[in-house]
């Protein structure tokens, strides 16, 4: 099976089964041994042709006289994987894109469907006008949608909480290649000694400003058989994420909650910082999200944690004043790590982010019944939204007088500090994931 017939069977599971893209591309490289050139070659189709998602059948539009509905679906993915090569993939000779394209055709379809996905291809390459974005300029909304691959009205999100100039800046950062990042397990390894193996292994990476843990790759090769993943002396984790467990500030000994802890790099940071002592409470709704919680802490030999399944809402009410430290990192619209996530922007509807703050408040309200008198309470999040993140805070704070702000920087690396007293992490600006970090502590 040479690489695009592999792509294409990739990006069917995803749009016609429902599949995680990330999840799809993992299993298949997992389980054929492949040459570099070829794992970078689908990784880039895949995922470039989920991320041009509605931008793709725009063009496609413009080409055909056959609405986008009555198109077969394995054709229409053939479709939108050749448009994505054609007009976004420069390295990519036309006459390969659609030679390649027809090829497909002619083994998933009949003649009929042979000759429209040539006609098509082909059109775009003798007349590459029909499909320019500028057409629609005088719609900003559209054209932002268009030209930088993002649903309409997640542009139009964006344009109202942070003006058109930023959101631009967002969706230009969101289809940027995220590097990979790994947090070095210290009780197996040190960042130093972790990093030096890295580099023989063919890795291009460095130390992280932000967290002395994290080792940020630029490049790299494989991962199936990195020996440092499968024997626990690293975890792949992103920096900003790693940001939440230092400002938590675990201390030996110290009983903590981790609210909503699949698929467990934060707890397993935050028990890695205590040195398996203590207990740490690996919380999560579903049960078969705990087993990842379970194989990534044997994998880090970590001892202190304990899982349970529960719904965060409710939890609090088992451990009142139980904790001395509690994190709830809740469920959120994830608009800060969409780089990361192929198909995450495509999956979201306006309708699911206006559900979320009242979710995310009840959470809190459980977290903080665990928490002891002089406790902590930690809130984050992965998006940008102040719905999601200082909104929420407010509002417990006008409910609680039991707590208050605790003062953040002590706990942020310099580079971070002066921002008030919560943190909000905004891509493009800070060069990382969006993330929110807020610490509370409860003074009654």
């Amino acid at each position: 099976m040479n690489a695009r017939q592999t792509a294409l069977q990739i990006l069917c599971a995803v749009y016609d089964d429902g599949a995680y893209a990330n999840i799809a591309l993992n299993k298949y490289l997992v389980r054929h041994e492949l040459k570099e050139t070829d794992r970078r070659f689908i990784t880039e189709l895949v995922y470039g042709t989920i991320k041009a998602g509605d931008t793709l059948l725009w063009i496609l539009q413009q080409y055909s006289k056959i609405p986008i509905k009555k198109i077969h679906p394995i054709i229409r993915s053939i479709l939108r994987m050749g448009i994505y090569q054609l007009v976004f993939m420069d390295k990519i000779p036309a006459s390969a894109a659609c030679n390649e394209s027809v090829k497909l055709a002619k083994k998933y379809g009949h003649p009929g469907t042979v000759k429209f996905v040539n006609a098509i291809l082909r059109a775009i390459t003798r007349n590459s006008d029909k499909c320019d974005f500028n057409k629609v300029s005088n719609d900003k909304i559209s054209y932002l949608a268009l030209k930088y691959w993002h649903p309409r009205w997640l542009v139009k999100l964006l344009i109202n909480e942070f003006g058109i100039e930023q959101t631009e800046n967002f969706c230009q950062f969101n289809n940027t290649d995220p590097p990979l990042s790994f947090r070095c397990n210290t009780l197996k390894n040190n960042p130093a000694e972790l990093l030096e193996q890295l580099t023989q292994k063919g890795f291009t990476c460095y130390q992280s400003a932000l967290c002395q843990e994290g080792i940020i790759c630029t490049k790299h090769p494989s991962l199936v058989n990195l020996m440092e993943l499968q024997t626990g002396q690293a975890i792949i984790q992103d920096v900003s994420s790693m940001l939440v467990a230092h400002v938590l500030d675990p201390q030996k000994n110290d009983f903590i909650i981790d609210m909503c802890s699949a698929p467990g790099g934060k707890t397993t940071h935050i028990a890695t910082l205590l040195e398996n002592t203590g207990t740490v409470l690996a919380n999560d709704i579903y049960e078969h999200k705990i087993k990842l919680i379970t194989d990534n802490a044997s994998r880090l030999n970590l001892h202190n944690i304990k899982t349970n399944i529960a719904d965060a809402r409710l939890l609090g009410n088992d451990y009142k004043y139980a904790a001395d430290k509690v994190l709830a990192d809740v469920p959120c619209s994830g608009l800060g790590v969409l780089r990361r996530k192929a198909d995450a922007r495509w999956n979201k509807t306006a309708a699911d982010i206006e559900k979320l703050p009242q979710l995310q408040y009840e959470i809190l309200e459980s977290a903080a019944k665990a928490v002891k008198h002089g406790g902590i309470l930690i809130y984050s999040t992965c998006t940008i939204l102040k719905r999601e993140n200082t909104a929420v805070i407010e509002r417990f704070l006008t409910a609680h007088d039991d707590f208050s702000i605790d003062p953040i920087d002590a706990f942020l690396p310099q580079q971070l500090r002066g921002r008030g007293n919560m943190l909000q992490l905004l891509p493009p600006y800070d060069d990382t994931d969006g993330f929110f970090i807020a610490r509370l502590k409860r003074i009654k």
